[in-house]
């Protein structure tokens, strides 16, 4: 090799680089909690869940979310996303809406619709305004479905389809053991320990949930329901869910 060579090479080496450097921070950027989608002012039933004593400690939380994981975000988010992101890249745009619609069809409760929803219409105003492409062509499906949002993003920052469903999965996560540090309380420490915990789940969970087929996709968390229904009429509540 050459000197013109070796340094095409070493060029090459550090384009590759920013290129996956680029994804990694539009990822990062893409579940951060500062994300202003409102995800903090909703618990998914896991107020109720606490109010009525279901939860009440780290270890009943951990077991919460693990049902969770494997019942609900395994078998209808992930899945889901991945055949939006499958549309998305191929321009598919009757299956993207198609499974748009079905995602909103799995959500069981007023309140799980209508978080998707709300945060849908966030999450497409936000992304014209960071000039994300194909943002005004599907605002339509990203304000009915923020996981619409979330996919175009993904698909659009060049996001690899494993990297953008474990992202999902981990903000889903972060999201949901703040609720319950904040309100069974539990300590910071106690939090972060969860997270920790969850590595190995997450993984399987994201693993597991590409590869469901279609006619296995379907939320099994009952718990869930009962606890979104009846949080509609919890007398005092903190969160929109």
């Amino acid at each position: 090799m050459n000197l013109k060579q070796e340094h095409m090479g070493k060029d090459m080496g550090i384009t590759m680089d920013k290129k996956s450097s680029f994804s990694l921070l539009r990822l990062l950027h893409l579940v951060s909690p500062t994300l202003p989608t409102g995800a903090f002012s909703y618990s998914q039933g896991l107020e109720w869940a606490v109010e009525n004593g279901w939860v009440h400690d780290s270890t009943s939380l951990c077991d919460w979310l693990t049902d969770l994981m494997e019942l609900s975000l395994g078998f209808v988010d992930i899945p889901l996303l991945s055949r939006m992101y499958t549309a998305v890249k191929n321009n598919q745009d009757k299956e993207f809406e198609e499974w748009c619609t079905l995602l909103i069809a799995c959500r069981e409760t007023s309140e799980l619709r209508m978080e998707e929803q709300t945060r849908g219409r966030a999450l497409a105003g936000l992304l014209q305004n960071l000039g994300v492409s194909g943002a005004n062509y599907y605002q339509h499906q990203v304000k009915g479905c923020q996981l619409a949002g979330f996919v175009l993003a993904a698909v659009q920052w060049n996001i690899s389809l494993q990297d953008a469903a474990l992202g999902y999965s981990w903000s889903w996560l972060e999201n949901q053991v703040l609720t319950g540090v904040k309100i069974i309380p539990l300590g910071q420490t106690d939090g972060q320990r969860l997270l920790l915990q969850f590595n190995e789940c997450i993984a399987g969970a994201v693993e597991r949930g590409l590869t469901v087929e279609d006619d296995n996709i379907g939320s099994a968390a009952q718990a869930q329901g009962i606890a979104c229904s009846l949080h509609e009429t919890q007398y005092t509540r903190l969160y929109r869910s």
